[in-house]
């Protein structure tokens, strides 16, 4: 098999890192006794500590983030997720301890020490009640709680973050962790069908986000551009958004990273079991959602130590159609006539009607082991999936097949509406046409019926410890994770029109076709027959509205079986050491990392296309062999009315087709993607009485190994590279309410590993191209943040921030017709497919500012005279303005040009308004994302002027998304609530050039989901 072609030596990764784990307690355990001889560090440290948890008086919650601190002496610490905090080198003596959490009045504490440790166990309130007075519960405020968690957070992170915490009975409020992380500050989401799939930070490109459960960077089944729409929000207790990379965390990240902290057992007092179900509606189409979750957790107390385990399960299905059109332009070499330097015509335009069925679900299991105080080990497992089941008619009006034929003068000419004799009137404005109305007479239809089912899956498997030693702490990981991208089609069929023949002798038999283009949120057409008249030209003849009426017969059957595999091994070992250093509590950790990930491409394909092989296999050539009963689902104005296929038929044919053909391997798409990775990082974090310092470097030698098929046979190529990245973050607390925070950073994006392919492949399917390029260097990145954040009691916030990141080698998409015949096998001519590669630019910047507002009106009630019920009302505001440049790749003849950063938005906004109260909470969130920038179009010298040969570079449209969602608590366990997501059903749209070319267009409707929630 292919798959035997790599043999790299990976070794047995988990194994060591479960061996290392295993020698790090005595190896500590030695330092730490040679530590109580001498401190190298810095100063010897008191012996003293205090130790305890911080909870929620009343419900027991763990106050994860509390800040728990000796002003006097410097010292600071937070609380871990368990509640748990530990204050070391504290001086023998009388101090007064210092707890905050955002939302509770501070508690202060005073504790005597001695050279031992002492205990302090806090557990706070929200007000401080005479001992005989009534404490009234008034309700859950599942909003109020996850953001005042968040804030603590973020409040106490020695870097700069943003955060989505759960409440206090462990739920996060979106489906899935896109949709959740979407609110936050700087964040932008990029959608598919409708659905939150990649995550951009501070208008930042998708692939400079990176992906990780527990620190532990995962590779998406797609590569380095991490989905986010298949991780359901059920596993995560948070989700921690850094967007100043420090020098613990890999060096692949230049954004940010998105950390989603699982549940652990240990995240609850004890027994706890969460269950939730809905279904609802789908607009469009009349379709239904089903969601689900459950979580059960518990804790046992054993004679070895206590245990946690804590399983989850999800599911979220949805049925969909959509409304689409897609329209491709080019300039056309044959127009000469005056003007042709800014014409861009419609080379053809199609509409892909889908009928989908979506699911994404997921199961995880977590094991927490406690054996000892300061000790804990832990296994975790999560599978995640994502699937689409999808059904696609696909009708393609090829308005410029007869492009050859279009009178190339270059005067200026009176309008004769019909066309000169042979000629269909395509990229001629004598007829009258323009690029966006006009007709175009004896045009092919190319239909297309496609069985697609697509699953993309994540197996992620962590062993890991973490230990205490006195002053040492040491943490291990070992981590392996499989991601299969499932791209099988288990059908094509392909219908064309006949052929044009000698002058068009045959046009009679296909379409005339009326364009209106001019309205960028809809392409109209309407189908004529055609008149070949005496002298050869042609006319327009009666309106035809079914297009079954027209004769196509079936060209080609295709069967796919395609998968992409990723394997990703991981050891990580960290090490820190707490010493004072000029008086301040430092905290010095380095730590190693080993990375081995390898991307495997493989693709088999049963293709039939002669009349012989269809007869031999018994296949009927004729549509209504697989056409079933019932109009359009969708509402588009589609110009025509059509049938869908019946699924079942058509499998039938691919059933029958095996009699004649097999499943051959695609040696063409085959690539087999090697990385290797070796980090090492050294930082320290100085915590002073003013606020802190943390500064490193961190190093990472990558070894790539790309193999593919090409047509001098299998290439082999090799290359290397080490990268180093220093960082230096300073935090001032300016006072108890406000904190300063200034950032240097530096990050490197790499080509992701289809990219780094030695190879092009093709998909007949979508009639693409894609091609690797093994020389493509990674970009590279150097930023400074500076933001100042302002505290509110109880539980307000507000922030402003500026950054700039300055980049070098650019890695763009560039996108254009392939226009080579290299690639044209078996008859089928793949020289206008869309062809995509990447490739380096030259240097560019990305710089912006980042404002964020929340607050909520309750603690002004009683000094303007509002009623109390006034209280619940809350926003949450916030927006990134970018500016961003970048130099695309250029040559001697098609010189360089700066445009803006491929990804960047100038903008995105985010509008939250809630309010809750009394069990009651309702939520209006409207996102706003401004049009960027997504591929570079390809340029050529056309007619003597270097232009864009498809209509300029692609863009993508601003995107509104209004959502809305409300709960009620009915008691401390039930709560019903109710969803309603794309509320402006707004287009998911891309352009070419300007906003006026429209490429690509589609609306999946509203959708309203209600169910309950049932904790205990």
């Amino acid at each position: 098999m292919i798959i035997g072609l790599s043999h790299r030596s990976r070794g047995p990764v988990l194994l060591r890192a479960l061996l290392l784990g295993c020698a790090v307690m005595p190896l500590a355990s030695g330092i730490a006794r040679a530590e109580t001889k001498a401190d190298p560090a810095g100063a010897p440290r008191a012996s003293g500590s205090i130790t305890g948890v911080v909870s929620q008086q009343g419900s027991g919650d763990y106050l994860d983030g509390a800040s728990v601190s000796i002003p006097a002496l410097g010292l600071a610490t937070a609380a871990d997720r368990t509640g748990r905090f530990s204050l070391t080198g504290v001086p023998a003596g009388t101090h007064d301890v210092v707890i905050r959490y955002v939302g509770f009045p501070d508690v202060t504490r005073s504790v005597t020490v001695a050279d031992a440790a002492v205990p302090l166990d806090v557990a706070m309130t929200a007000s401080a009640p005479d001992a005989d007075a009534e404490i009234v519960v008034s309700g859950s405020r599942p909003i109020a709680e996850s953001e005042a968690a968040a804030l603590q957070i973020q409040r106490t992170s020695p870097s700069l973050v943003s955060v989505i915490a759960s409440d206090s009975i462990g739920r996060l409020p979106d489906q899935n962790v896109a949709q959740a992380v979407s609110r936050l500050p700087g964040v932008g989401v990029q959608r598919d069908q409708g659905q939150a799939r990649y995550i951009t930070l501070r208008g930042a490109p998708i692939n400079w986000t990176t992906l990780s459960f527990d620190g532990i960077n995962v590779v998406s089944p797609e590569g380095r551009d991490a989905r986010f729409d298949s991780i359901p929000s059920a596993i995560a207790s948070q989700i921690i958004v850094r967007k100043a990379v420090t020098p613990d965390m890999t060096g692949e990240t230049i954004a940010g990273n998105v950390d989603i902290i699982t549940r652990s057992a240990f995240d609850y007092p004890g027994l706890k079991v969460q269950a939730k179900g809905g279904a609802g509606h789908v607009e469009l189409g009349k379709k239904t959602e089903y969601e689900g979750s459950l979580v059960v957790s518990d804790r046992i107390d054993t004679g070895i130590g206590e245990f946690g385990i804590v399983s989850s399960a999800s599911l979220y299905r949805r049925g969909m159609v959509t409304d689409n059109f897609e329209t491709d332009f080019e300039a056309v070499d044959r127009d000469l006539r005056p003007g042709y330097q800014t014409r861009n015509w419609a080379r053809e335009t199609e509409n892909k009607l889908y009928r989908l069925t979506r699911k994404n679900y997921s199961l995880s299991t977590r094991l927490d082991w406690r054996p000892a105080p300061g000790h804990k080990l832990f296994a975790e497992t999560i599978y995640s999936a994502f699937q689409d089941d999808e059904q696609r008619n696909n009708y393609i009006f090829d308005l410029d097949d007869q492009q050859s034929r279009t009178p190339n003068g270059t005067a200026a000419c009176s309008v004769n509406a019909r066309p000169a004799s042979g000629t269909t009137g395509y990229a001629d404005v004598c007829t009258g046409n323009t690029p966006l109305l006009g007709t175009v007479y004896g045009v092919d239809l190319n239909s297309n019926f496609t069985v697609r089912k697509y699953k993309q899956s994540v197996f992620t498997n962590t062993l890991g410890g973490d230990h205490e030693l006195g002053d040492w702490k040491v943490a291990w990981r070992g981590n392996f994770t499989r991601s299969i991208d499932d791209r099988s089609q288990p059908a094509q069929l392909n219908y064309d029109s006949p052929s044009f023949g000698t002058n068009g002798a045959n046009a009679a038999n296909r379409l005339t076709v009326g364009y209106d283009l001019t309205d960028p949120q809809l392409a109209k057409v309407e189908l004529y027959r055609t008149i070949r008249n005496p002298d050869g030209t042609f006319s327009r003849g009666d309106r035809v509205t079914a297009i079954e009426d027209f004769p196509r017969t079936l060209s080609r059957l295709r069967s796919l079986k395609a998968q992409d595999v990723t394997e990703a091994y991981t050891a990580k070992l960290d090490i820190s050491r707490a010493a004072t250093v000029f008086g301040a509590s430092t905290v010095f950790a380095a730590g190693i990392r080993y990375d081995d990930r390898t991307k495997i491409s493989n693709e088999y394909l049963l293709d039939l296309s002669t009349p012989a092989q269809f007869a031999a296999a018994g296949i009927p050539t004729n549509y209504a062999a697989i056409a079933k009963p019932g109009g359009f689902q969708g509402e588009i104005p589609l110009g025509y009315t059509f049938q869908y296929f019946d699924r079942d038929k058509v499998l039938g044919l691919v059933d029958q087709a095996q009699a004649v053909g097999s499943y051959v391997r695609t040696d063409a798409n085959f690539y087999d993607v090697g990385e290797q990775v070796y980090a090492g990082y050294a930082m320290a974090t100085a915590t002073t009485n003013w606020g802190s310092v943390i500064g490193g470097a961190r190093v990472e030698h990558i070894r790539n190994d790309a193999q593919a098929f090409s047509t001098v046979g299998l290439l082999d190529v090799k290359s290397s590279q080490t990268l180093v990245y220093p960082s230096l973050h300073l935090n001032w607390d300016v006072n108890d309410r406000m904190k300063a925070r200034l950032s240097f950073n530096t990050g490197a994006a790499r080509p992701d590993y289809d990219q780094l392919r030695p190879n092009l492949s093709y998909d007949d399917a979508n009639r693409t191209i894609s091609g690797g390029n093994p020389d493509a260097k990674p970009e590279k990145a150097k930023g400074v943040d500076l933001y100042v954040e302002y505290y509110t009691m109880p539980r307000g916030f507000l922030s402003i921030g500026a950054y700039y990141k300055d980049v070098t080698d650019v890695l763009f998409d560039s996108t254009q017709s392939f226009g080579r015949s290299i690639l044209n096998t078996n008859g089928v001519d793949r020289s206008d497919y869309v062809f995509s590669t990447v490739v380096n630019g030259g240097s560019g910047y990305i710089m912006g500012i980042e404002g964020a507002i929340q607050q909520q009106l309750d603690p002004f009630v009683a000094d303007l005279g509002l009623p109390e019920w006034m209280g619940g009302f809350g926003v949450q505001l916030n927006a990134t303005i970018n500016k961003s440049r970048a130099e695309t790749p250029g040559t001697a003849a098609l010189p360089s040009r700066k445009v803006p950063l491929p990804g960047a938005s100038d903008a995105i906004y985010n509008l939250i308004a809630y309010y809750e109260k009394y069990g009651f909470s309702a939520r209006v969130s409207y996102q706003n994302r401004s049009a960027w920038l997504d591929a570079i179009g390809g340029t050529a010298n056309i007619s003597g002027l270097v232009r864009g040969i498809d209509g300029g570079d692609f863009y993508w449209a601003k995107d509104n998304e209004l959502d809305a969602s409300v709960r009620y608590a009915i008691n401390g366990n039930v709560e019903i609530y109710g969803d309603f997501a794309n509320l402006l059903n707004g287009p998911g749209r891309r352009y070419a050039g300007s906003s006026a070319y429209t490429i690509e267009h589609e609306t999946f409707g509203r959708r309203y989901t209600g169910g309950v929630r049932v904790t205990f």
